[in-house]
């Protein structure tokens, strides 16, 4: 999800700005203009809210591609957007998580039903924590009751402060052990970055590697995904890239393009090309044998808070379940962090896709957060429920 503040703000970092909002279910929709030209018509639509930059990239099931940009990817010397540009994947990072955590399962090296004291005996203890009552599977859905505290920023003055912080899993993981959780594991559903740090930590006890290593050698390389690079504890972005973007304030727009990664063990940066391939190769069940993708898309309800975020959303395995305005749903894992927001979607069999990356968070106001999200989920209903797409 997103968060677009630095902070944990209504999810956290990462859900990220805080999915696609305002698809509801099934309704009559009028005809929409062809695949390139609306896609071309929503990045404008999400520019003219005030946001710098915005690339889109939306592939049919012939493969074909459809590419949008709108704005601008430097507010001081206003070169254009690059339409191949990289940008922090931040929380869609947790879909390649879990891919390798299903991978392992599939393997016999460890299950789903594991407790986290099993693989990291007394790592999750004091407070009301309990590893000891805390599955694989919790963690993966969020229902594992973890509360999350990670470190973030919601001024100019602590971005600049803390933006050069480096943190290892340990400390993150003790400060969400300072709290008490949010509720008994299994009894409720909160996003939870925590629990993601903890299966990471889990990934490097199961294979002797650290998770970034695991996500190249097992979902990388094998789709030559060649733009898609771990960004480790490097504040910087492979080019090209647009300037990331943060709104605190009316009129504060700040590029926090410059940054180190919360949690440095999953920071890929990516393109709209790779996320999209990924997004259909997992769809498609090239990645994963057929009962782990099952599990995989077993969802249950997010909160109430959530819900106003992703209308009718469901959280599955590091993947969240959404209804399309033109019938059915479809997949998705949103990612924010740093002025980055990516909204995405591919359909239930993997052939039709869409990513949009958006260059600046206007995270001042709830009001601001929502109308971006809604803009941006339109984009991916848009793409997803068109008939027809046109070449580039």
């Amino acid at each position: 999800m997103n968060a677009t503040l630095r902070k944990p703000l209504v999810l956290a970092l990462c859900v990220a700005t805080l999915l696609a909002a305002g698809v509801t279910g099934a309704v009559a929709r009028p005809a929409l203009p062809a695949p390139g030209e609306q896609l071309r018509q929503d990045t404008e639509a999400i520019h003219a809210l005030g946001v710098s930059g915005v690339q889109a990239r939306a592939v049919a099931p012939d493969g074909r591609q459809s590419v949008a940009t709108s704005g601008t990817a430097d507010l001081h010397t206003g070169r254009r957007v690059p339409s191949d540009g990289y940008f922090r994947m931040a929380s869609t990072a947790k879909t390649l998580v879990a891919t390798v955590v299903l991978q392992l399962e599939a393997q016999g090296r460890l299950s789903l039903d594991d407790t986290v004291d099993h693989w990291l005996p007394g790592v999750v203890r004091g407070n009301g924590n309990d590893g000891r009552r805390i599955t694989v599977r919790q963690l993966l859905r969020h229902t594992s009751g973890i509360h999350d505290d990670l470190p973030g920023y919601t001024t100019p003055e602590e971005y600049y402060r803390q933006r050069h912080d480096v943190h290892v899993p340990e400390e993150l993981i003790a400060r969400a052990m300072a709290h008490a959780p949010d509720f008994p594991p299994g009894k409720g559903w909160q996003y939870s970055n925590t629990g993601y740090v903890l299966l990471g930590s889990i990934v490097r006890k199961a294979t002797g590697r650290p998770v970034h290593q695991e996500i190249e050698e097992r979902v990388l390389r094998p789709l030559g995904l060649g733009q898609t690079r771990w960004n480790g504890v490097s504040p910087t972005l492979p080019r090209p890239h647009a300037q990331g973007y943060q709104l605190f304030g009316p009129d504060s727009a700040v590029d926090v393009t410059d940054q180190i990664t919360v949690d440095h063990e999953t920071a890929f940066a990516t393109t709209t090309r790779d996320e999209n391939r990924f997004l259909r190769a997992l769809l498609a069940g090239r990645l994963l044998p057929a009962r782990q993708l099952a599990e995989m898309k077993r969802t249950v309800p997010v909160n109430a808070e959530v819900q106003q975020l992703w209308p009718g959303g469901r959280y599955g395995l590091g993947l969240v379940e959404r209804p399309l305005s033109c019938g059915g749903t479809y997949w998705s894992h949103e990612g924010g962090d740093g002025g980055y927001i990516t909204l995405n979607g591919v359909t239930e069999d993997g052939r039709r896709s869409v990513v949009v990356s958006m260059s600046e968070a206007r995270g001042d106001t709830l009001e601001h957060i929502l109308g971006q999200e809604k803009a941006a989920g339109d984009l991916v209903d848009h793409a997803l429920c068109a008939e027809g797409h046109s070449p580039r």
